[in-house]
């Protein structure tokens, strides 16, 4: 019997304006992480520690408020964290910081590390209130990358207008629960075709 492999993650969004969230590292590699977590939520609680930072984080971090730190990683910048990206060029200081984290229960990003992370930082499609993640279990970047790109071109400029006329819809709805749901199904279903 073969076994095929699936993607067993769970997708959630979080709102990591309301999260203290901590990058380590502030290179290439952290700046990445960085600018897809500020491109995605403008408005992250963002604190950054690290020895060395590239011009480019220090930019970013004046223009959406994020605290720097220039020091080395110790495990007290942990202290009131909800989240935690591991992103520096030293697997020694990666490993301890993990380590760290599970000790208190954090989740825990330790980039181009699959094995040592809680959670994956996967492809985002964003038009208005219309969000999509996409992710290949860590196995392939690339497809993420390039899935997100045809869904920027085949997801319609106007989805956010439907969304929101949608929304104001179903607060007009009368019944119960069941009724509303196969009334928006209906109403929906020419999305799919």
């Amino acid at each position: 019997m073969i076994l095929k492999e699936r993607n067993n993650l769970y997708p959630i969004f979080l709102k990591v304006h309301q999260l203290n969230v901590l990058l380590i590292g502030a290179g290439n590699v952290g700046l990445e992480k960085l600018s897809f977590l500020l491109k995605s939520s403008p408005n992250a609680k963002v604190q950054i520690v690290a020895i060395d930072i590239l011009p480019e984080v220090r930019d970013l971090a004046i223009k959406h408020k994020v605290e720097i730190i220039q020091e080395a990683y110790n495990s007290n910048y942990l202290k009131n964290k909800d989240l935690i990206i591991v992103a520096t060029n030293d697997n020694d200081v990666n490993i301890q910081a993990y380590n760290d984290c599970k000790k208190q229960n954090l989740l825990v990003n330790v980039a181009d590390t699959p094995q040592l992370c809680d959670f994956y930082l996967g492809g985002i499609v964003t038009k208005g209130n219309v969000k999509i993640a996409i992710s290949t279990n860590g196995k392939s970047p690339t497809t993420a990358k390039r899935l997100r790109q045809f869904f920027e071109e085949v997801i319609p400029k106007d989805i956010n207008e439907f969304v929101q006329n949608l929304n104001k819809y179903r607060r007009t709805i009368k019944g119960d629960f069941e009724k509303k749901v196969e009334t928006l199904n209906k109403l929906t279903e020419s999305l799919v075709k």
